[in-house]
């Protein structure tokens, strides 16, 4: 059996001295301390949530039902993002 290839989208925080990484398609999420280790070990737990026997893997095709993005307003006395460097996209 050939392997398929899949994308997930991966949601990527920093919270303090940490990076947090979660995948909201399996419910899983790891920690590293720099976006590249958070990556890493993120790949890992895929490959590791996929692989485990015990686990009862999801259906991918049918787990991802949307993916969407929410604007909203925040007051700028509450705006913690406006100078963040935090944010990256991937193409």
């Amino acid at each position: 059996m050939e392997n398929t290839q899949i994308s997930l989208p991966i949601i990527t925080m920093k919270e303090g001295e940490w990076f947090v990484a979660s995948c909201p398609q399996l419910d899983i999420a790891t920690q590293g301390k720099t976006e590249q280790e958070v990556r890493e070990n993120m790949e890992d737990l895929i490959g590791e949530y996929l692989e485990d026997e015990d686990t009862i893997n999801p259906e991918i095709e049918s787990k991802l039902t949307s993916l969407s993005f929410l604007k909203v307003e925040i007051p700028k006395e509450r705006n913690k993002w406006a100078d963040s460097n935090h944010l990256t996209q991937e193409r």
